[in-house]
């Protein structure tokens, strides 16, 4: 697993297939889809009220949901420390994935 950790990644293409092993548990994958809804919605609220506190909630609710999933279902360190902006993409990616049903919610 060290050696999974240490790799480098080329690009996004290359770095999706190892974020979707690091959620392989439906419950993990299940939270992301909730937190990332979450920070939809947030973003939503903090431009339609005009309340810009809405985005102090955003971190908290996309992190907060995933990093549940990761340390009490998947057992594994969320990709986000390592490979930050990848990590990030990633959620997106796997939450299209997930409405299109190419990845079971």
């Amino acid at each position: 697993m060290a050696a999974i950790e240490a790799q480098k990644f080329e690009s996004f293409r290359d770095f999706y297939p190892f974020y979707l092993q690091e959620h392989r548990n439906r419950t993990c994958r299940r939270l992301h889809f909730i937190g990332t809804s979450l920070v939809f919605a947030t973003v939503i609220a903090a431009i339609t009220t005009g309340n810009m506190l809405w985005l102090a909630t955003t971190p908290l609710a996309g992190y907060g949901f995933a990093w549940i999933g990761h340390f009490f279902f998947e057992h594994n360190r969320p990709a986000t420390f390592k490979y930050p902006f990848y990590s990030f993409l990633g959620d997106f990616v796997m939450f299209k994935d997930m409405l299109l049903g190419r990845i079971e919610r």
